[in-house]
């Protein structure tokens, strides 16, 4: 049963050629009748819209009735179809093009309410994966790994790129349950081997992370707090090295992928070092890039990077030693490195791709996909991962403030804009004295894909920061990006569970209360988060 308001109420001339020879019938959720008389097609609008309201009433009474009868099977997760060229889908064009909802926004609510699309709302709702397709990438996977900085495939977004982000942003995922399945890290003895749930079975995980600060809490903290436990502590679980042992996978992608994924913030010490945001040159790198700037990077990520603990050695040094090994192990095969963070592990994955670039002479390409990424260094270090070829996909929502920290009195939009006006050569060696001397010259690197909370359907427009820097929030946003001039496609496939569990506060109350009408069960759909702590970012 297909119910919905006929948008030539509101303009009876649109199709009154192909409506002359109908006769309208009643319908059993609108207690108005029409006449095919001339006199009854001019309607009042006031009428029209006590109409809608009315027929929105009775639909509610009927899903409130179908609720209470025995479900029908899930609908299936693939639709087919219809035909481009169909008279239906002709006429969808035309009433799209109109824009009917501007003007009359009952219309949308209505649409909103429709079984049709409660239809497609359950689907979201339910578990079952349901992804962008994954095509063989083949020949072109240099491309995807950003050979040509990702050019032509942002704005619109390529179907295959949204899937690899999508992916390496699961990778992420995999390692926030993995820390909060066991967060606490003993400091009497060398951690042991950890378990990581793979999205991606393809992968395996070779080797685990470790971060550790340089600084420390004073003792009476832990003696005025000891329930803190590993919340205090200096050396903590950060990540992982995955290789893609799959045959068929490899054979896809064309290549063999290594796998760095690097969580967000968690500990206190951990958010004590974002907050040392001086700029420091990087050890044993002190020789100047392009227009003699020297590569400086905050201090507090240099330090988590940099720090060997007392039973484990640095996260640079870890690294390092294991990519040597995939290298030696694979040797002849084609291989890339993906080093893929969100929030802290978003700074960590630039500091991580640098040092691996020059760590030996036919290193493979690097790339760097990062979700919610802070600035690291300055324009020094910038321009070192470029002469580096070092290549970097930022994934930025553009409510997420955490992107536009640290630093402070230029931004990238105004420096660019000072260094191409009519005095640009004076003015640009003013901006390099100041990227030498000043303490927050900070500049971000890479390319840009830019997101926004404010087009998507199901978020509300004013949603906490929280929300804006959440990773799963950012992986809807990505699914459903499809360009600048159209930011949500209508056939996002991503499930809003995770989404509706984590940030129930921040979707529209619209869907929020369908979840309900729908009967939507967290634990019989499987999703268990009662074992995993909430996710600090």
């Amino acid at each position: 049963m297909q119910i919905g308001l006929s948008p030539t109420a509101y303009n009876p001339n649109l199709f009154q050629a192909s409506r002359a020879g109908s006769t309208c019938r009643s319908s059993p959720l609108n207690p108005l009748k029409r006449s095919p008389s001339a006199s009854a097609r001019e309607l009042n609008p006031i009428s029209t819209t006590e109409s809608t309201m009315k027929h929105l009433s009775n639909l509610e009474k009927l899903l409130q009735k179908q609720s209470s009868q025995p479900k029908p099977p899930a609908p299936r997760s693939v639709e087919k179809s219809r035909g481009n060229g169909s008279p239906e889908n002709k006429g969808r064009g035309l009433l799209e093009g109109l824009n009917l909802a501007t003007i009359w926004p009952e219309i949308k609510a209505a649409e909103e309410m429709s079984p049709r699309h409660l239809n497609r709302l359950q689907r979201l709702l339910s578990k079952s994966p349901e992804y962008s397709p994954r095509n063989n990438l083949g020949s072109r996977w240099r491309e995807y790994h950003g050979c040509n900085d990702w050019s032509g495939l942002i704005d619109p977004l390529d179907e295959n790129l949204r899937r690899e982000v999508i992916r390496y942003g699961e990778f992420i995922q995999a390692a926030y349950r993995c820390f909060h399945s066991d967060p606490a890290t003993s400091a009497d003895e060398a951690p042991i081997a950890r378990h990581v749930t793979m999205p991606d079975r393809s992968y395996r995980v070779t080797k685990s992370l470790y971060a550790t600060s340089s600084i420390g809490l004073p003792k009476w903290v832990d003696d005025a707090a000891p329930d803190l436990g590993w919340m205090t502590q200096r050396t903590s679980w950060v990540g992982y090295v995955a290789v893609c042992n799959d045959q068929r996978e490899i054979a896809r992608m064309g290549r063999r992928d290594i796998v760095i994924s690097l969580r967000g913030t968690a500990t206190c010490l951990e958010w004590a070092e974002n907050m040392r945001d001086l700029l420091v040159q990087i050890p044993n790198q002190t020789d100047p890039t392009e227009n003699n700037l020297i590569p400086k990077v905050e201090c507090g990520f240099l330090s988590l990077y940099k720090t060997r603990g007392a039973h484990v050695p640095s996260l640079a040094e870890s690294v390092t030693e294991e990519i040597k090994r995939l290298m030696k192990l694979y040797k002849g095969e084609t291989l890339s490195i993906t080093v893929t963070g969100h929030s802290l592990g978003a700074a960590l994955a630039l500091l991580v791709a640098d040092g691996l670039s020059t760590c030996a002479s036919d290193v493979p390409p690097v790339a760097v996909f990062s979700f919610g990424g802070p600035r690291v260094g300055n324009r020094g270090f910038t321009n070192q991962i470029n002469a580096n070829n070092v290549k970097v996909l930022r994934i930025v929502n553009s409510q997420d403030v955490i992107t536009k920290v640290p630093g402070m009195f230029v931004s990238e939009e105004l420096d660019n804009a000072l260094r191409n006006n009519s005095n640009g050569v004076h003015v640009a060696k003013v901006l390099d004295v100041l990227d030498n001397n000043m303490p927050w010259a900070y500049s971000h690197v890479g390319t840009e894909l830019r997101v926004d909370t404010k087009m998507s359907p199901f978020l509300k427009p004013n949603a906490d920061v929280a929300c804006c820097h959440d990773l799963e929030a950012y992986l809807h946003l990505v699914d459903g990006f499809l360009s600048s001039k159209c930011p949500f496609r209508a056939n996002a496939k991503r499930s809003l569970v995770k989404l509706l569990s984590e940030q129930k506060s921040n979707v529209k109350k619209l869907y929020t209360n369908k979840a309900k009408a729908l009967s939507l069960n967290l634990e019989r759909e499987g999703l268990s988060m009662s074992s995993c702590l909430p996710s600090p970012s």
